[in-house]
């Protein structure tokens, strides 16, 4: 399983909740216990907390369960009231069946080799329901003022995609896929899309970012898994000319003219662990 830093998950997680209608089906407001399962640096744990606690009963309780150790302590850093946080596989949850009403994973499932397995111990227990937000990497847009940056991010990400070892384009369709064979029942799905922008006035962080465009170091870091799906020869082609579209994102940004906007589709999937289907 890949593993990503406390900054990445920031970074790639800031604003994503900002509209919380795709929970709806989750039914937070009536749960008592949930599971939030490789809940990283916790961001959708304090979510799930939050939408819980709509229904003003202080008895309520989010657990985080995460296998990374540097994660957790940032998560138990900024933990709120009614959440913990606890080292734990996804793959061997240390609960006893049906301890939760509902669990939920974020951006899980797409780094894991056998998503169905994890569904399984998910369902183990869950007494109610489970549910995964997972992203479809193979369907991200990019607009940039930068023109050719979106024809360069389109090539990088289809090599990634292709070259990667788990179904990092899962989406709405593979989650389904999975929850039906795990067993689950009434599996729905919604829509949601996060959208990041990049515009003056920039962070340090997004001037970071456009030198390591300049440099060729994202792609350099992703090598192993561009490499396969391109040959050498088409890798390193692209990351010539991705290094001359960092220069000119970096050339704009000094002009304070640059834009970029970065849409990521995210599927909200929700199945019945018991009861008969409805309908």
């Amino acid at each position: 399983m890949r593993r990503f830093s406390a900054d990445y998950l920031r970074r790639t997680r800031e604003g994503l909740w900002e509209s919380r209608e795709a929970l709806a089906d989750l039914d937070l407001p009536d749960r008592e216990r949930v599971l939030d399962v490789g809940c990283g640096t916790g961001e959708l744990t304090r979510v799930l907390a939050e939408e819980m606690a709509a229904n003003g009963d202080g008895t309520r309780e989010v657990v985080g369960v995460d296998a990374d150790p540097d994660l957790l302590a940032v998560a138990r850093e900024h933990r709120g009231p009614h959440q913990s946080f606890l080292a734990g596989d996804a793959h061997r949850l240390p609960f006893p069946d049906d301890s939760f009403d509902l669990v939920v994973c974020q951006a899980l499932l797409v780094n894991l080799p056998d998503p169905e397995r994890a569904v399984r111990e998910f369902a183990r227990v869950a007494s109610d329901g489970v549910a995964a937000v997972e992203p479809d990497n193979a369907a991200v847009s990019v607009d940039s003022t930068v023109e050719r940056e979106g024809d360069l991010a389109r090539r990088a990400r289809a090599a990634f995609v292709a070259g990667a070892d788990t179904d990092v384009a899962l989406g709405g369709e593979g989650t389904r896929e999975a929850f039906r064979d795990a067993g689950l029942r009434d599996v729905t799905t919604r829509e949601h899309y996060h959208e990041k922008t990049v515009e003056p006035p920039y962070e340090e962080r997004d001037l970071a970012a456009a030198k390591r465009k300049a440099s060729g170091a994202a792609l350099a870091e992703r090598r192993e898994t561009l490499v396969g799906p391109l040959d050498a020869e088409e890798y390193e082609d692209l990351r010539t000319a991705w290094r001359e579209m960092g220069r000119d994102v970096v050339e704009q940004m000094g002009d304070r003219t640059y834009r970029r906007a970065e849409v990521v589709p995210f599927y909200v999937t929700v199945g019945r662990v018991d009861g008969e289907p409805s309908g």
